[in-house]
């Protein structure tokens, strides 16, 4: 049985702690695909621990949990969406549809697995950031114009945050991405991570004044 000094000491070092070293950390899923997993990269580049690395940096106290899949369709993010929730996150962002559009895969279904997602997400409340993603050119104007719609058109519907579209700034500079052309270099990924903070700081901020009551 704890003595009264040892009980003592214990409340006066509680009191004495700032209120950020007393809570929990917010915990943030990146989930996605090989955008959000990290193809190509050495460890610690990949999105999600830049991103930790940065908000830490920031001197914000968070966990960002990688929950990226190399190949992922909206429909595959779908399905695996409820044992991946397993992890309990207060913040996810959302970084689905590339693999679609690639496939090129009916935007109105990628739509439909989205909007799933996000309900879902929003029946449990965790606080989401949709991340956009643009269809490329080739495509052909209505496979484009359908394609690129279907993120705003979600974040207004839904309410949610957005990033308009991830690869902003990166895709198609050949010194921010690999050698496919496609998957950002760790370069890539800190302009992706610096460019997102003022998007999902905010969202970070409101998770604190909730847990703080």
């Amino acid at each position: 049985m704890p003595s009264f000094r040892q009980i003592f000491l214990a409340a006066f070092l509680a009191a004495a702690l700032p209120l950020s070293a007393l809570a929990e950390p917010v915990k943030i899923m990146a989930y996605g695909d090989s955008l959000v997993h990290g193809y190509g990269l050495p460890p610690g580049e990949a999105f999600p621990a830049q991103l930790e690395a940065a908000l830490i940096k920031g001197g914000y106290e968070v966990s960002v949990i990688n929950a990226g899949n190399s190949g992922e369709t909206s429909k595959g993010g779908r399905e695996r969406l409820a044992w991946t929730l397993a992890e309990e996150p207060d913040i996810l962002i959302l970084v689905l549809g590339a693999n679609d559009m690639l496939r090129g895969l009916d935007p109105v279904k990628t739509e439909e697995n989205l909007a799933a997602i996000l309900e879902e997400l929003q029946r449990r409340d965790i606080r989401v950031l949709l991340a956009g993603m643009k269809a490329q050119r080739g495509l052909g104007q209505n496979y484009v114009t359908v394609f690129d719609a279907l993120y705003p058109d979600l974040a207004g519907r839904y309410g949610v945050a957005f990033y308009p579209f991830f690869l902003e700034g990166v895709a198609a500079v050949p010194g921010l991405n690999q050698s496919d052309g496609l998957h950002p270099n760790a370069e890539g990924v800190d302009k992706i991570v610096q460019q997102m903070l003022p998007a999902l700081i905010p969202l970070i901020e409101q998770e604190r004044q909730a847990a703080a009551g």
